[in-house]
């Protein structure tokens, strides 16, 4: 059974913003990075068997959840690096699911000298340009937000995600269906007052993976959506000695749906370094 170790919560003035953050357990530091739909809660099932055998640190992107809203341009790689500034940390194994994932990349390729492992989950590349289908999605998705009509937007987001292009809502988990509902739809709530969104860094990853030198591992699930698959092919076509995990009967949140397996994927990966 794991066993519940203390959980330090606090705010980090940072950029001119606060971001929100928690950190549990003790050892090398082990950075998680949410994704574009969920919050710092998405890890829920990792944080404490993670904190286990590391120095944990999960928290909320800029404009997410119970983290400030922003009046400013900023880059998502330079909150997180002021980020781990502020804790002190100055070499961490990063893990980043989706958006959090193509972050975790550009991280490591503007700050390889803070990246001891890389660990992109279901996650895309800076510069590799989303298929015509899944822009089509995105319009869908943008009309309903436009008209106001916040619930169907974030379910047509579950659609797309949580569910994959190939499983009906039925055959997914319908707690993990509700609790990625639940924080995209308070993601959307708490961003009706900002109209900033992080400004493109200037290196594209899709040009430079083969500048990635450390241990990687690709996870994605075998139900997600075929851009999220070629992105990760593309990461180990490009990233030296990199290892891909398939995790099936998953869609884009891979950890949520089978964290047993998940978790005894990553500490593995991570033990063996």
């Amino acid at each position: 059974m794991t066993e519940i170790l203390p959980v330090s919560k606090g705010i980090a003035p940072v950029n001119g913003t606060h971001l929100y953050y928690e950190m549990a357990g003790a050892g090398h530091p082990f950075v998680l990075i949410h994704g574009g739909l969920v919050d710092h809660r998405l890890w829920d099932e990792q944080f404490q068997a993670f904190a286990q055998h590391y120095r944990v640190v999960r928290y909320d992107l800029r404009s997410y959840s119970m983290s400030a809203q922003t009046t400013e341009t900023y880059t998502l790689v330079d909150d997180h690096y002021s980020l781990m500034q502020f804790l002190g940390i100055e070499k961490a194994y990063l893990m980043g699911l989706s958006m959090g994932g193509s972050l975790a990349i550009d991280f490591t390729l503007a700050h390889p000298e803070m990246v001891d492992a890389l660990i992109p989950v279901a996650a895309g590349v800076s510069g590799f340009p989303p298929s015509p289908e899944l822009m089509q999605q995105f319009a869908e998705v943008d009309k309903l937000v436009e008209q106001g009509e916040l619930d169907q937007a974030v379910e047509l987001e579950n659609r797309i995600w949580t569910d994959g292009p190939k499983r009906a809502p039925e055959q997914v988990n319908a707690s993990v269906r509700t609790r990625v509902y639940e924080m995209n739809r308070n993601n959307y709530a708490v961003q009706q007052q900002t109209t900033i969104g992080p400004a493109e860094g200037a290196i594209k990853a899709i040009d430079h993976l083969g500048d990635i030198h450390v241990p990687t591992l690709v996870f994605v699930g075998d139900q997600d959506q075929p851009h999220v698959l070629s992105a990760a092919d593309t990461m180990i076509a490009g990233i030296a000695d990199a290892r891909k995990v398939v995790i099936p009967n998953t869609a884009h949140h891979p950890n949520m749906e089978q964290p047993a397996l998940f978790n005894q994927i990553v500490l593995d990966f991570l033990a063996s370094l």
